[in-house]
């Protein structure tokens, strides 16, 4: 299948990491949806597109995607299934992290925000669209993940760990703050745990999608510390609770000690990811893009936590996700 005709849907590529892949990808010629959160960000990336463009080229389809609902991921799926015959390759890049709030934010169904936003609304998705990867004929699922699922790692050890316990805190008919149960709020943590959960997802979905002899690799990548200049990018929901913080840690990082990957080279190593045939072997496969010293990282093999690696974990965490949003337990192709 040549370039052309190859469709890629990225979520959260309206900033950060994500924009700077889909930038790449849509100038070797991959058609591409990117789900948007509103009209706004929708409009923004269509004019992104508009002037790097200087053709007639097809720009990229960006229709509404609100990954803090549900019902919106039902809607934008549904409307998806009708318009296209396959996708080629999923992308799961959206990430929310709000880190200095005291108090857990909710989505519109209840659930805290972290947590919906970067494990349950990509996992619904994620079933949703199966149907349509299953007609590719080099399909390929990439979830982006962060070195901090694990304890043992440089971020990992900063404030409390990921900790998902025996998952006491998913449970339909009372709000937890974490899925530990534990009551009291760290949004560090919840986003800790959201991307183990990122992880464990991974590793069962590939499981399962093995167990239906269906070739589709699952590739979860850790992108390193990445702080692009000015106010966009991933700490921006962050630095409304610490700006002076965030603005400190920004600088000493990225522009004194220089242990930050850029911005547009995360971008492209996203999209050799999702395209490159050296990742087309089916299974799990985590990488991680990690600093070797002071201004050079490198993608190598990742090392996962006990936590991301207890298969019992990992399946009882798809059935909880399957119970929470009324789902069935099985892939549906």
């Amino acid at each position: 299948m040549g370039v052309s005709t190859k469709t890629i849907v990225i979520t959260g590529a309206s900033s950060g990491i994500g924009m700077q892949s889909a930038i790449n990808l849509y100038s070797k010629g991959y058609k591409l949806i990117l789900p948007c959160r509103n009209k706004e960000s929708s409009i923004k990336i269509q004019n992104v597109f508009k002037d790097i463009t200087n053709s007639s080229k097809e720009l990229p389809s960006t229709p509404i995607l609100n990954l803090s609902d549900l019902s919106s991921v039902e809607e934008f799926s549904k409307t998806i299934t009708k318009q296209i015959k396959c996708i080629d390759v999923l992308i799961l890049n959206a990430g929310l992290q709000y880190t200095g709030c005291k108090h857990p934010h909710k989505s519109d169904q209840g659930f805290e925000l972290t947590f919906a936003v970067n494990h349950l609304s990509h996992f619904l998705l994620t079933n949703r669209l199966l149907p349509l990867l299953c007609k590719s004929s080099s399909a390929r699922i990439v979830i982006t993940s962060s070195e901090v699922h694990n304890p043992l790692s440089p971020g990992g050890r900063i404030g409390k760990p990921a900790h998902l316990g025996k998952l006491e805190g998913i449970n339909n008919k009372k709000f937890f703050c974490h899925l530990d149960g534990t009551q009291e709020f760290n949004a560090d943590k919840a986003y800790k745990d959201s991307k183990l959960c990122n992880i464990l997802f991974g590793r069962e979905l590939s499981q399962r999608l093995l167990n239906l002899n269906l070739q589709i690799p699952v590739i979860c990548w850790a992108p390193g510390l990445v702080i692009p200049k000015g106010k966009g990018g991933f700490f921006r929901y962050s630095r409304k609770y610490n700006q002076l913080g965030q603005l400190l840690f920004a600088w000493i990082a990225r522009d004194i000690l220089h242990i930050t990957e850029s911005l547009e080279n995360s971008g492209r190593i996203l999209a050799n990811i999702a395209t490159d045939i050296k990742y087309d072997g089916c299974g799990f496969h985590y990488l991680s893009n990690r600093l070797i010293y002071p201004g050079k990282y490198q993608l190598e093999k990742g090392v996962l936590s006990m936590e991301a690696i207890d298969n019992n974990l990992a399946s009882k965490l798809w059935l909880k996700s399957c119970d929470l949003i009324g789902i069935s337990t099985c892939i549906r192709i």
